[in-house]
């Protein structure tokens, strides 16, 4: 699905600004929607950007390194409540549980022990985990948010123990390949973009390293490209439940941590970073490594998402993230909702189903229940808004599946000629009057 053409031009605009103020050699962006690369906008010649040059991801990779951990806990190789003792015993820090690793609220402080881990080679885990003592908790356990990429390159060495297989081969087996994202790569491949720093006073470029990261590169090692990590953005849109449950991944959307106490404009989930503009929530990630910064932005209910590039650290003004959410809050400003059409169905539901349907009253409410024959489920909520959905558990029992009810319980109560004469949900009786007497 291609964007209108006065929003191309726009997101083409926007780009061409912030690579001319942000001072970066080169800058894409890429906009996704409904599982497609819908444009790619692009600004620079240091070199000339396109969809299948690759730059380095940073933090973004986290994402990936984190639905690694939710595979093996679907799997049931491990647990969110583990301690991180029972698979990395002997850190000093082995109390600290798996689930306050992936949200960054462990109070682990940000960095390993040594030189900029970014910019050296780090070696295996035992060298890292030799500096992991008690005096790396900067905050008490769920004090504060406290971003650490020390938690990832652990969650990695949790990866190689339970699996036996290590960080990036566990990748490219488990997410890489089932995804088709052949240009996301351990080392640099070409053609790939020099990473550089701009001299603030005279517009001349250093060249930064490449390095491995080693026992950190869940943190931050990976390279990829627009078209890759569109794909990425696509499946955090609308996850392959061959490579991770839907469920899994909402439960992975949901805030492990606010970041932002005063606003609540931001925060953290189970491995990605969770952004609020105006009414809406972004799921994504933001990356930087020496040379490079990135941005992953997703709006997963309308599988819209935005992801960009830039070679330089840091942009003189702004952040590539920040970009991006900017131009996918245009991109999504600028096109309508999308609508479901309306179908007939092939047949009546089911009676169990039929007999529930039509107007319920609580408390001098009135409340619409429906059929939706196809998934098999009961639908209710006020008048022109179902937005409850229950699925039948055994007779007149039903599981709330969404909003507030979600988990509840709805019994059916009937009269002694079995006519159903109320709902009982959770203990709140709705009746076919609205005086609510049954």
């Amino acid at each position: 699905m291609s964007l209108p053409s006065e929003t191309a031009r726009g997101v083409d605009a926007a780009v061409a600004r912030a690579q001319s103020a942000g001072r970066t050699p080169s800058l894409v962006l890429g906009v996704v929607r409904d599982g497609e690369l819908a444009h790619v906008a692009a600004a620079g010649e240091h070199p000339r950007p396109d969809a299948d040059r690759q730059y380095r991801l940073g933090s973004i990779t986290k994402t990936m390194t984190a639905v690694l951990v939710m595979q093996q806990r679907d799997a049931g190789t491990l647990a969110l409540h583990d301690p991180l003792d029972a698979h990395l015993p002997g850190t000093g820090v082995g109390a600290l549980t798996l689930r306050q690793l992936l949200g960054h609220a462990s109070g682990l402080q940000r960095e390993p022990d040594g030189p900029w881990w970014e910019r050296v080679e780090v070696g295996d885990l035992a060298s890292v985990l030799a500096g992991v003592g008690a005096h790396k908790i900067a905050y008490p356990p769920h004090r504060a948010y406290h971003y650490s990429n020390l938690a990832y390159g652990l969650l990695g060495g949790v990866l190689e123990a339970v699996t036996g297989t290590g960080w990036f081969d566990l990748l490219r087996q488990r997410i890489l390949e089932p995804l088709g994202m052949t240009r996301t790569t351990y080392q640099a491949a070409e053609p790939f973009a020099r990473g550089y720093v701009v001299h603030p006073w005279h517009d001349t470029l250093r060249e930064e390293p490449r390095t491995d990261t080693g026992a950190m590169a869940p943190a931050g090692q990976l390279w990829s490209t627009i078209t890759d990590l569109g794909r990425w953005a696509a499946f955090l849109a609308d996850p392959d439940p061959a490579v991770l449950a839907p469920a899994t991944l909402t439960e992975m959307c949901a805030p492990v941590v606010i970041s932002d106490l005063d606003s609540w404009s931001s925060g953290h989930g189970l491995g990605v970073e969770l952004n609020r503009v105006g009414d809406r929530v972004y799921v994504g990630h933001g990356g930087s490594m020496p040379g490079y910064v990135a941005g992953l932005a997703v709006h997963r209910p309308t599988r819209t998402a935005v992801v960009g590039f830039a070679n330089s650290y840091g942009l003189r003004v702004g952040h590539v993230g920040g970009l991006g959410r900017e131009v996918l809050t245009t991109v999504l400003d600028a096109l309508p909702d999308p609508v479901e059409p309306w179908r007939p169905t092939d047949a009546p539901p089911p009676a169990e189903l039929a007999e529930l349907t039509g107007r319920w009253w609580w408390m001098g409410a009135e409340f619409e229940f429906s059929a939706d024959a196809a998934a098999g489920e009961l639908r209710a909520g006020p008048i022109g808004n179902p937005v409850m959905r229950f699925t039948r558990e055994g007779p007149d029992r039903w599981r709330g599946l969404s909003g507030p009810q979600d988990g509840e319980i709805l019994t059916v109560l009937r009269n002694p000629t079995g006519h159903p004469v109320a709902l009982d949900l959770a203990t709140f009786v709705l009746t076919r009057t609205p005086d609510n007497q049954p």
